[in-house]
C-alpha cells in the first residue's frame, strides 16, 4: 500500500484548497483539473466541478471517490490539465515520481499544487517540487504546508523530470523480485513473509488465494514449493503492486515447470471475496498510516473463512502482538501457532465453522 500522510484527511484537503479560496491561485473558467493520489472528503466534494478527474491506485480510496460520484481512474495519461492537485505519498522516491508525473501532466501554463503535513516532511517535499519547476508560493494551515509551482512554461528541469519519472519503473529488488518504491517492503523480502513461506506445507493443493499479495513474493513461493496447486488467485488493493506481481508470477511459473492458472485482482479484501478456495495464505496489513489497525487483519481472517472449503486451510503471519486469536476462534475449529520467531507468529487454521 501507499497511503498518504497520517494527518486527518479533511485537514489535508482543507489546506490543499487554501490558495484557491484566498485567491493566491485562480482557475480559469472550465479549467481542466486532475487530482493525483486523490482522497475523498467534504472539501473535495465541495470544491470539485464537472470534468474534474481523480487518480487513485489504492482500491478502498478509489471506491470512496466513486461513491461520491467523482470521476476516478487507477492511472490517467490521456490529457493535460490546467491544475494538477497532489497529495504526495510518504516514500520519497515514489513522491518524487508523483511530482514528476504532475509536472508532465500539466498543460502549458498549468500549475501543480500539493499539500503535505508538517510532521510528514512538508519542507522536503516542497524542496523536491521546487527542484523540478519554479516555485509559485506556499501557505500553511492545520499544521500542513500547501505549495505550488509558477505557471509551467516549458522551462522546468527536463533531465530531472525524466530521472524522477524513472523512479517508479518496476525494477528488481535485492531479492531479485520485480518491485517499485512505495510498495510494502518494496526493496527486500519482508521478514514476516519469509517466515510464512518457510513454514508453508508443501502439500497445499488445488485452488488457493493470496490475500494482500503485494508484489507477489508469497504467491511465487507457493508456486515453487507446492506442486499440487493448480490455480492461484491474488488479491491486492494497490494497483501499482499488481504490475510487479504479474511479472514475478510469470517467472515463478516458468521456473516451476508446471502449469498454474493465475488470476490477479485489484480488490479490497475487507469488502469480501468471490470464489471458493482449498487454501488461503496471507501476510495481512495492519496499518494505513502509523497507528496499528488490527481490524484490517481481522477482516482478512473473516474474508478467508467465508471462501474456504469445509476442509480448507488458512495460513497467515502477523506481528506477535496483534490480537487475532479471538477472531480465529470465531471462524475456525482449530487454530495453532506453528512458529513464534523474530517478533512474528505463523498461524494455521482449519475447520471453518458452518
Amino acid at each position: 500500500m501507499s497511503p498518504v500522510a497520517a494527518a486527518p484527511v479533511d485537514d489535508v484537503l482543507d489546506a490543499l484548497f487554501l490558495p484557491l479560496e484566498e485567491g493566491a491561485l485562480r482557475l480559469p473558467a472550465n479549467a481542466r483539473v486532475l487530482f493525483l493520489r486523490a482522497r475523498d472528503g467534504f472539501r473535495l466534494r465541495e470544491m470539485a466541478r464537472p470534468g474534474w478527474r481523480c487518480e487513485q491506485s489504492f482500491k478502498p480510496f478509489a471506491e470512496a471517490l466513486a461513491r461520491s460520484r467523482l470521476s476516478v481512474d487507477a492511472q490517467i495519461d490521456d490529457e493535460r490539465f490546467d491544475l494538477v492537485l497532489v497529495l504526495p505519498p510518504r516514500q520519497r522516491e515514489e513522491a518524487r515520481a508523483t511530482f514528476a508525473r504532475a509536472v508532465q501532466l500539466a498543460a502549458p501554463g498549468g500549475v501543480v499544487l500539493a499539500c503535505v503535513p508538517n510532521a510528514e516532511g512538508a519542507k522536503s517535499a516542497q524542496a523536491d517540487l521546487a527542484a523540478l519547476a519554479t516555485p509559485g508560493g506556499h501557505l500553511s494551515k492545520h499544521k500542513c504546508r500547501v505549495f505550488w509551482t509558477a505557471p509551467l512554461d516549458g522551462t522546468h528541469d527536463a533531465e530531472r523530470l525524466a530521472q524522477w519519472l524513472d523512479l517508479d519503473t518496476p525494477r528488481r529488488n535485492a531479492a531479485g523480485y520485480w518491485s517499485r518504491p512505495g510498495l510494502f517492503a518494496w526493496d527486500r523480502v519482508d521478514a514476516a513473509s519469509a517466515l510464512l513461506a518457510a513454514h508453508l506445507p508443501p502439500d497445499l493443493a488445488g485452488h488457493v488465494a493470496d490475500l494482500g499479495m503485494g508484489y507477489g513474493y508469497l504467491a511465487s513461493e507457493v508456486i515453487a514449493r507446492c506442486p499440487g496447486v493448480t490455480a492461484l488467485d491474488g488479491f491486492e488493493a494497490e494497483q501499482r503492486a499488481l504490475v510487479c506481481a504479474h511479472q514475478n508470477l510469470a517467472e515463478a511459473q516458468a521456473r516451476a515447470g508446471h502449469p498454474v492458472a493465475v488470476s490477479l485482482h485489484w480488490h479490497d479484501v475487507t469488502a469480501g471475496l468471490p470464489g471458493r478456495y482449498d487454501a488461503v495464505f496471507s501476510n495481512p496489513p495492519f496499518h494505513q498510516g502509523r497507528a496499528d489497525q488490527p481490524e484490517l487483519g481481522r477482516a482478512f481472517i473473516t474474508a478467508a473463512a467465508r471462501v474456504l472449503t469445509p476442509n480448507g486451510q488458512l495460513w497467515l503471519v502477523a506481528n506477535r502482538h496483534l490480537p487475532y486469536e479471538a477472531t480465529l476462534a470465531v471462524h475456525f475449529a482449530e487454530a495453532r501457532t506453528v512458529v513464534d520467531e523474530g517478533g512474528f507468529k505463523v498461524i494455521a487454521a482449519r475447520g471453518v465453522h458452518a
